[in-house]
């Protein structure tokens, strides 16, 4: 077995993770079955392998950037994937689990301005690696609009558990 590099494993358990993870997070049962979607909202079963492929360059892109970061910068990869990871993590439990579709488009913003400063991270380290994040940025720019229209298409959110 060839040996593999501590970068190119870290990307890898952050790739995978975070799409075990959002697979876990995202229950489709009777709640999201009954939310009125738009026609344009591509199939359940796309999503899997969007979100691998989506991620797989992102991890991609951290290696080759880290491959040939200084010491600073590599520290910066890390914070930028490392908050990436976080709002990215957030999102499906609000919308899913929470059943707060409105919850999760409060939240979309972070999930976005964390990848495009992932972008804005790699750049000047590695072009090619700041262009393989454009998927995440252009995906998650997708799924903003679809939560958007969610959200507008069901009005009624549920109670809010917590009454002051």
């Amino acid at each position: 077995m060839a040996n593999i590099s501590l970068p190119l494993l870290s990307a890898l358990l952050w790739a995978v993770g975070l799409c075990l993870i959002g697979g876990l997070m995202t229950p489709r049962g009777p709640w999201y079955a009954s939310l009125r979607k738009p026609p344009w909202q591509p199939p359940g079963w796309a999503f899997g392998p969007a979100w691998t492929l989506i991620l797989g360059l992102a991890a991609w892109a951290g290696v080759r950037a880290w491959d040939v970061a200084m010491p600073a910068q590599q520290v910066d990869i890390l914070i930028v994937f490392g908050v990436n990871a976080l709002f990215h993590m957030l999102w499906s439990p609000l919308f899913f689990r929470a059943e707060r579709p409105d919850w999760a488009l409060g939240e979309v913003p972070f999930l976005w301005a964390s990848v495009l400063a992932m972008l804005v991270a790699l750049w000047p380290i590695d072009r090619t690696a700041a262009l393989l994040i454009l998927p995440y940025l252009f995906w998650v720019t997708f799924a903003a609009r679809l939560n958007l229209e969610i959200v507008r298409r069901n009005p009624q959110p549920r109670p809010f558990p917590l009454q002051f």
